[in-house]
């Protein structure tokens, strides 16, 4: 049996165990570049300048949705 998901009280997994999620991020230049970025769960949602390689060039990228967490 593996005891590598349980914790120490017995409690099943939920949300309060996972401290960062994975979220998808999207290009504002419309382009539909994305790619995948960790922040922490509690955090405000993320809005981030990173090179889009379609426009080549720096773009806004804003977050989409969650992904899984982490």
């Amino acid at each position: 049996m593996c005891h590598c998901h349980s914790s120490t009280t017995g409690k099943d997994l939920s949300t309060e165990d996972f401290m960062y999620i994975l979220v998808r991020m999207l290009s504002e230049a419309g382009t539909g570049f994305a790619f995948n970025m960790k922040r922490g769960r509690l955090e405000e949602k993320l809005v981030t300048l990173k090179y889009d390689p379609i426009v080549k060039q720096r773009v806004l990228f804003k977050e989409l949705k969650k992904v899984r967490s982490l």
